[in-house]
């Protein structure tokens, strides 16, 4: 069982991988990658007070899996974008992986992304600002991009007080 230990920081060359799709004979192994992606969530909540989500890249597991839990969880296996909107925002952006550490990004508005869940069900999600926000961040952590490579300029970065 992986624990906050186990969370990759800032400067570990697995978080800049692009992770492998999630094979349909793997999904088995989902159930516990999930398991260990909340227990992180839940350590880094209880820690720093955030988390909404996390990508299985954050722990080392190089696949396309993130785990959301906002309301009720989520789990989004092979995720695709199929619409970015043109607009885009400004927001802070924060990551588990350098936890007291906010950077400055651009997002798109809105998205639409398809997903398998744990049942290897394919679903359709059309998302808004926040949650739109969210799911580019952990979708990025999918090809190893982190926010510090998104950050708009030199100056788009501030320590969490």
């Amino acid at each position: 069982m992986k624990r906050l230990q186990d969370l990759l920081l800032l400067g570990n060359p697995l978080l800049y991988q692009v992770s492998q799709p999630v094979l349909e004979a793997e999904l088995p192994l989902v159930r516990g990658w999930v398991t260990d992606l909340h227990t992180v969530m839940e350590e880094i909540r209880a820690k720093y007070n955030f988390g909404r989500a996390i990508a299985a890249p954050q722990l080392g597991i190089m696949k396309r899996v993130i785990y959301m839990n906002i309301d009720k969880p989520v789990v989004f296996i092979n995720p695709e974008f199929t619409f970015l909107s043109d607009e885009l925002f400004e927001v802070w952006d924060d990551c588990m992986c350098f936890p007291n550490l906010f950077v400055k990004v651009m997002r798109h508005k809105e998205l639409t992304i398809t997903y398998h869940d744990e049942n290897w069900q394919q679903h359709e999600w059309k998302m808004k600002y926040n949650l739109s926000e969210l799911l580019q961040h952990e979708y990025d952590h999918l090809d190893g991009i982190l926010c510090t490579m998104r950050a708009i300029d030199d100056r788009s970065f501030k320590w969490r007080a």
